[in-house]
Order: C-alpha cells, then sequence, then structure tokens
C-alpha cells in the first residue's frame, strides 16, 4: 500500500531565495497551466533539473476553465480524426488512474426527439467505445424515453423519443494543475508563481536562460538553463515575439501568430436544474453547436461557445449573444428554464487555436491537430494547442523535440504513464467521492489527515471548506492570495461568486497570518463582481 509523503512547504521566501541561487537547469518552462506543468513533471520525472515560471497564478488563464471534460473527444469522431480520438482516449485513462481523487467516470446521456438521432449518435458512440477498447469506461446504451427520464429527471419529456448513455470523464480541473505541480516539485523542479519573464538571455546567438521578475517585491532573477520551453497557452505569442525582436537587428523576421484564441463561455446554477449524477449532452444544437449540462462540485455548468477572440484578457467578458445561446438551449431541453437571475457564476477560458505556420525557423509540424511544438532559429521551443487530456501526451513530444533537436539528452520516456499524482498515494481501501459531489476533504485524496490536523479543522468557512485548508492552501500549495484559494484551491468562485465574496475577508485574514504578505482582498472583491456580471 501507498503512504501519504509529508507535504513540501512552498513558503513564498524560500522559492525565492532558491531562484536566486547561482545555478544552470536543464529546463526552465514559462507557464504554468496544464501544459507547462505537464512538461516540468515529466522532465523532472527523467532526472532533468526543471525550473518553471508562471507570470500569475498555477492554472489562473485557461486551465481553470475547462469545462471540466477528460474526454476522447465525441466531435472529433465526428470530423473523422480517429488518431486523435484514440491517443486521447488512452490518455483519458492513465489520467483518471494517477488522480483519483480528482478524476473520475462520468455517464452523459443523449436525449433524442427525433427518430433518427439515437440510432444515429448511438452508432457514432459505440465507435468510440471500440477505438477505447480496454481502456474503456462503461458501455454506451440505448434507453427509452422512460430510462431517460429516470437518467436525467428535468430533462424536458413532452416529444421525448428515448436517448442513448455513454461515458467519459469530468475532473477537478485547477486541483488537478496544483497536483502537477506539486508533483514536480515532489521530484525535485522549483516552481514559482507570480514570477512573470521580463527578458530571453542568448549566448552566440542561441537561448541560455531568462531574466525574471518577482510580481511582488519588483526583485529581479537572472536564470540560466540550456533549454527554453515556451508553455504560455493563448500567450504564447508575446514570448515569440520577444524571442525574434532579440535577432531583429540581425535581420530576424517578424513572427506570425500561431495562435487564433476562441472563447468557451461556461455558466453555473444551482444543482436542481438537472438533479442528476449524469451529464445532459446535446450533439448539435439549433445553431449546429453542441451543449453541455454538467454536474459539477454540487452545481451544474450549462456551456459552452466557440467564438473567435482577438484580445487577449486575463478575465474576458462573455457576449451578450453567448449568454442568450446557453440559456436558450437550455431551456429546449431542460423542464425548468435557467434565466440569467439564476446565474451562480459565470467564466470565460480561451482555447489557444492553433494556426498553420510556415515560418520563424522551420515550418510547423502539428503532432496533431491539437497541439503544435515549434523550435525557433535561436532555440525556443514553444508549445501550444491541445487540450486538457492529453496534457502529459503533449508533454513527451515537447521533451522529444528538445531531444532531437539537441536541446536535452534524449532520456527513456513513459516516467508519467503510472505515477500517481500528489494526493494520490493509497491502496485499494479508497474510495473515490464522485467530482460531481459538493467540495470537501475528498479533493486532497490521501493528504485529507494531513489537512484535518492542521489548526482550523473543526472551523467552517462554508461547506466544503475550512480554515485548516486555508491554511493548507497557503504553507502547501503555493496560495498567496485570495483568489488563489477561493478560485483554484477551492473552487467557490466558479461556483458561486456571491458566496466567494463573503468569505473573501476571513480567508484574507488567515493568509495573512500565515505568510504576512498583502491578500490581495479588494481585488478579489472586484473579481467577484466580475464573475456575477451577465451581459
Amino acid at each position: 500500500m501507498l503512504t501519504p509523503q509529508s507535504p513540501l512547504l512552498t513558503h513564498r521566501a524560500e522559492l525565492m531565495a532558491r531562484l536566486a541561487e547561482d545555478v544552470v537547469y536543464d529546463l526552465a518552462v514559462v507557464g504554468g497551466g496544464a501544459t507547462g506543468l505537464g512538461v516540468a513533471l515529466d522532465a523532472a520525472a527523467r532526472g532533468f533539473k526543471v525550473v518553471v515560471l508562471e507570470s500569475h497564478d498555477f492554472a489562473k488563464g485557461t486551465s481553470s476553465r475547462a469545462t471540466k471534460l477528460v474526454h476522447g473527444g465525441v466531435r472529433y469522431l465526428a470530423q473523422g480524426n480517429i488518431s486523435l480520438v484514440r491517443e486521447a482516449l488512452h490518455e483519458r485513462t492513465t489520467l483518471l488512474h494517477n488522480a483519483p481523487h480528482l478524476a473520475q467516470p462520468l455517464a452523459f446521456v443523449v436525449p433524442s426527439y427525433r427518430w433518427w438521432e439515437a440510432p444515429f449518435y448511438g452508432a457514432g458512440l459505440t465507435m468510440y467505445d471500440v477505438l477505447a477498447g480496454k481502456a474503456g469506461l462503461g458501455k454506451t446504451r440505448f434507453l427509452g424515453a422512460l430510462a431517460t427520464a429516470k437518467a436525467l429527471p428535468t430533462v424536458r419529456t413532452a416529444g421525448l423519443k428515448g436517448g442513448v448513455l455513454y461515458w467519459d470523464g469530468q475532473f477537478n480541473d485547477a486541483r488537478l494543475a496544483l497536483a502537477l505541480a506539486r508533483t514536480a516539485a515532489s521530484k525535485g523542479a522549483l516552481l514559482v508563481n507570480y514570477c512573470g519573464v521580463k527578458e530571453l538571455l542568448y549566448k552566440e546567438g542561441k537561448i541560455s536562460g531568462l531574466v525574471a521578475q518577482d510580481t511582488f517585491s519588483g526583485a529581479e532573477y537572472q536564470v540560466q538553463a540550456r533549454c527554453v520551453v515556451n508553455a504560455t497557452g493563448v500567450w504564447v505569442d508575446s514570448l515569440r515575439e520577444m524571442d525574434s525582436a532579440a535577432h531583429s537587428a540581425g535581420g530576424g523576421r517578424a513572427v506570425k501568430p500561431m495562435v487564433a484564441p476562441s472563447q468557451g463561455v461556461h455558466i453555473v446554477v444551482d444543482r436542481d436544474f438537472l438533479d442528476s449524477n449524469s451529464a445532459l449532452m446535446v450533439p448539435k444544437t439549433s445553431d449546429g453547436r453542441v451543449l453541455f449540462a454538467v454536474p459539477w462540485l454540487g452545481k451544474v455548468i450549462l456551456g459552452t461557445t466557440d467564438t473567435p477572440r482577438h484580445d487577449l484578457a486575463r478575465e474576458p467578458q462573455p457576449f451578450a449573444e453567448e449568454v442568450e445561446f446557453i440559456l436558450k438551449e437550455s431551456a429546449r431541453y431542460l423542464k425548468r428554464a435557467p434565466t440569467r437571475k439564476d446565474i451562480k457564476s459565470i467564466w470565460v477560458g480561451l482555447r489557444p487555436l492553433v494556426k498553420p505556420q510556415d515560418e520563424d525557423g522551420e515550418s510547423t509540424k502539428a503532432i496533431s491537430r491539437e497541439h503544435t511544438v515549434i523550435v525557433s532559429r535561436s532555440g525556443l521551443v514553444t508549445v501550444t494547442g491541445g487540450k486538457w487530456t492529453t496534457y502529459r501526451a503533449m508533454a513527451e513530444d515537447v521533451l522529444k523535440k528538445c531531444a532531437e533537436k539537441h536541446l536535452l539528452p534524449a532520456r527513456p520516456e513513459g516516467q508519467t504513464t503510472d505515477l500517481r499524482l500528489v494526493g494520490a498515494q493509497f491502496g485499494s481501501e479508497f474510495t473515490p467521492v464522485s467530482v460531481s459531489q459538493a467540495e470537501g476533504g475528498h479533493s486532497y485524496g490521501s493528504e485529507k489527515n494531513l489537512v484535518e490536523a492542521l489548526p482550523g479543522a473543526g472551523v467552517v468557512l462554508a461547506a466544503g471548506l475550512t480554515e485548516a485548508m486555508v491554511r493548507f492552501a497557503a504553507r502547501h500549495e503555493y496560495a498567496v492570495t485570495v483568489e488563489d484559494v477561493l478560485a483554484r484551491r477551492c473552487r467557490m468562485l466558479f461556483l458561486d461568486a456571491r458566496l466567494a465574496a463573503e468569505l473573501a475577508p476571513r480567508v484574507a485574514q488567515i493568509l495573512q497570518e500565515e505568510a504576512g504578505m498583502d491578500p490581495k482582498l479588494d481585488d478579489f472583491i472586484q473579481l467577484a463582481r466580475h464573475y456575477l456580471q451577465v451581459p
């Protein structure tokens, strides 16, 4: 049986002191989202000396704003992208195995209101099962009208012909990112949030490191590294432009943007709008889009959209027509239609969709349609695209590219295939609690008892959040600000923004006690208002 390891401390002063040391890293990763953290963990697991620098908090961007699905990609199957679906289904199973406290199987029901829908979608989803093979989570089943209504008690029954039930996965995205970060740290990596990259360093025309700046103190740190990976998601082009500008005096060409951002809006409402442990999935809405109603941490997520976005705001605003689409389409399938007044929180994620490339040192080679890895003339490695489910495969592709370009020595891959993440060091006695259930100690997995041993374990701030959890976040989970705790260590901002604002002053007080730093309370109150603002 595996036993919980003592959690590492993440006191900021100690992290910054380590960053100031005169060390040459094998790999410096810029970006602390799913992709960057996945690369860092894989590299650290192979024995490389790794540092990760994140300008904001880990998973502050796209990586905390997913639809919370660990999935093979039913829509990619419809596009005929068999290889991508097969890879994603394999990675889905690996993720569920390595973080069972944060990711579990989830049943999806596709209701049908026309005679041809169940046979049509059922055939495709049966192929989904075939591609999954032994990695399948459950068998696709055809449901009659009564069985469909039983699985989805709040589904509109007028005209309901039946449905199809299939299986995919669900997860807590921000806490999974945190588990990746902490597991990488346990393998020797140094991870620092709130420390952005201000400058790239070069030696004989090749990248040799970077200059990072502490957001809080303004102090700058020179970091030497043999290889630098740009894993900043929708913001990768900024670092690529910085790299290009360093060579422009010598005739360098301007880089073509790699990313065409697309935003996905999510609306959160109370659980009784769905009242099920199964998700509702509509493969084709009235205007051809996909709609999900997903039970998550005691609430229901409705979404999502796919709207081109040309600006790169850290907190993008939903467009009024996106909100209208989600509410209008939800009303077509749910007995009780959610309204604007029912919205508990509304949030937007920016997807890094990859544009075709033909410049910047080499032709862009897409490892799959979903993610791309390129290397500039100076040796800056950029990875973008992809999705949460395939973060581990993306990391292996990045390290393979680094070896091909002789930026890092080749070392055996597969180190993370069977690597349990922090919180998953337990034996057969562990019974996962579904991510569809309300937040609580189960989110900590095998560390639950460690959390409960801290001061304030009996002081409940809100359902699923104790004072001890806030202290654990400050001591062991890199949390510095109120937002870090209430948005990503606990998911309250995403679930109920008004309640999050009410809890913020006490959380700020605890963080001040633990870290002695400004917890940015006023900033969080303003952010919570943003998550309640319905256009």
